[in-house]
This record gives C-alpha cells, sequence and structure tokens, in this order.
C-alpha cells in the first residue's frame, strides 16, 4: 500500500515537473554591477569597461555608444519561446570619454519592423512540372565510336 502511494506521488511530481517553463537568457548578463548603475558625468569609458565589460554592441553611426543587451526567453513543454523580458541599455560617451547619457528601453519600447515580402524576380523562365520531368528527353547524346587511326583517341 505504501509502495503505491510513493509510486503514484512519483509519478505525480515527475507530471507537473514537466508543465514547469524552461528559461535561457541571452545577451549581457549582469554579474556585478548592472548597466543601470553607470552615473552619466561620472563614470567614463574606462570605469564602464571594468565595471561591465566590453559591450554587445556599438553604434553604427558612431562609436561614441555602447549597447548592452540582454533577454529572457521562456519555453513550455514544446511550445515556442516567447520572449519574457528584454532590456537594452545605450551608454553615450562625450568627447572627454564621460559617458553624457544612460537610456535604459525594454520590450514595450521597441517597435514591430514588417519586412517586404515581395520577390525580386530571376531572369528565365519558369518550368512546369512536366517540362522538368520531359525536359531532358533527346538533349542526351549518345556516346559515338573512337577513331582508331587517331593518336590520341578522338571520337569522329
Amino acid at each position: 500500500m505504501i509502495t503505491r502511494a510513493l509510486f503514484a506521488a512519483a509519478v505525480l511530481t515527475t507530471g507537473l515537473a514537466g508543465c514547469t517553463p524552461t528559461k535561457n537568457y541571452h545577451g549581457y548578463i549582469a554579474d556585478e554591477a548592472a548597466p543601470a548603475d553607470i552615473e552619466p558625468g561620472v563614470d567614463t569609458r574606462s570605469t564602464v569597461l571594468a565595471r561591465l565589460g566590453s559591450p554587445s554592441t556599438k553604434s553604427i553611426f558612431d562609436d561614441d555608444t555602447w549597447i548592452y543587451m540582454s533577454s529572457t526567453r521562456e519555453q513550455f513543454a514544446f511550445y515556442l519561446p516567447k520572449t519574457s523580458d528584454r532590456t537594452v541599455t545605450a551608454i553615450r560617451f562625450g568627447d572627454d570619454d564621460t559617458v553624457q547619457e544612460v537610456g535604459l528601453f525594454n520590450a514595450d519600447d521597441g517597435q514591430t519592423i514588417r519586412y517586404a515580402s515581395a520577390e525580386t524576380p530571376t531572369r528565365g523562365r519558369e518550368l512546369g512540372l512536366l517540362e522538368q520531368i520531359f525536359g531532358t528527353i533527346g538533349a542526351v547524346q549518345l556516346p559515338q565510336e573512337r577513331d582508331p587511326t587517331s593518336p590520341t583517341g578522338q571520337r569522329r
């Protein structure tokens, strides 16, 4: 009787453990200091590098903006993963290498980008199914006899 109860408890515990989502962390993960702890006018490029490490990326337009990105994605069982948390910290430096501005952004500040679904046409023509199957009939060359008098054995 006790073994049945233990077996039922084990099955129930295993079933409930499968219901917890799996979390995956991507990007910058703060160990000792968070990017939000950087103070404008006080910190410099070298102190930011010492406290936070290398940035996730730098601005495309200038090297004076460092960007630290992180996101948390949760996956429940076999469903597609969903982003539960996203933070982007942009740190902009001045000419004297001191921090001028710290911008904090989350998933609500983002915008969805819609890509154009148009396709670029290619040169040539589209082959139908029957043309693809029977298109090579008659295009195959049959082997020719070799010329025995030729020193290289070329075909006639």
